[in-house]
């Protein structure tokens, strides 16, 4: 048992590890920016989409979304022969370490982005080809039709819980290999990860309540981006 405790907290140090490298502040400092002084104030794709424009959002999508995937290979890499029916669990210990790093990296003040592209990268690690594409095709038609990446976030967030939840507990060792006794803490484990990335859109949420939450593509003035919204998130 000491020994399993000891995994779950390497993990999330690895976890934690990976996620400390933001991809967003590096490319806002390519562009001589701090890019959490910018828009929404959060070191991530939406605000780089919005400061930045399409291509550094996709480039930061695409760092945050790997730096996940890449931190619970070289987990299924490390436990995947030593530990093969708790190896699931430690890939969702290793996700939740790596939005933590993103979240809260301790070198820039513990103020980094909120999440989601990270949470992308975990979604693809449980290795689930219906969850993957069920997630997506929400995602995109929430985002489509409401033009709310906020919303689609949040939805995102509660489908991916409640799908894997639903299907570990029908046949847990079928396609995620996973023991019997540890199926309720994965749940729990990816609940946290989930509840983790929706508290970090409390400000979003309250804008969207209140009809005030920014449209994708819509633009607002710079100073108003910067000063209100930073304002926002900060509260």
């Amino acid at each position: 048992m000491g020994t399993e405790i000891l995994y779950r907290l390497l993990c999330l140090v690895l976890g934690y590890a990976f996620g400390l490298f933001q991809t967003a502040y590096i490319i806002g400092k390519v562009h001589h920016i701090d890019i959490r002084e910018y828009g929404s104030g959060n070191s991530g794709a939406t605000n780089a989409l919005r400061v930045l424009g399409k291509r550094a959002g996709l480039l930061v999508f695409i760092g945050d979304c790997l730096k996940c995937i890449l931190a619970c290979l070289v987990t299924r890499l490390i436990f995947g022969k030593l530990v093969p029916d708790m190896t699931l669990l430690l890939v969702i210990y290793t996700g939740l370490g790596v939005v933590l790093g993103h979240i809260f990296p301790f070198y820039m003040g513990f103020k980094g982005g909120k999440g989601i592209s990270a949470i992308a990268g975990a979604v693809i690690s449980l290795l689930d080809l219906r969850i993957i594409l069920s997630c997506l095709v929400v995602f995109v038609l929430v985002v489509a039709i409401s033009r709310y990446v906020s919303l689609g976030s949040i939805i995102l967030m509660i489908q991916m819980w409640l799908m894997y939840t639903i299907f570990v507990c029908i046949n847990p060792e079928h396609i995620y290999h996973l023991g019997s006794g540890y199926v309720l803490e994965s749940i729990l484990v990816l609940g946290c990860l989930a509840g983790l990335a929706i508290f970090k859109h409390k400000a979003n949420i309250i804008r969207l309540l209140h009809g005030e939450e920014s449209k994708l593509g819509q633009k607002k003035p710079e100073a108003e981006i910067q000063k209100s919204e930073t304002e926002t998130e900060s509260k």
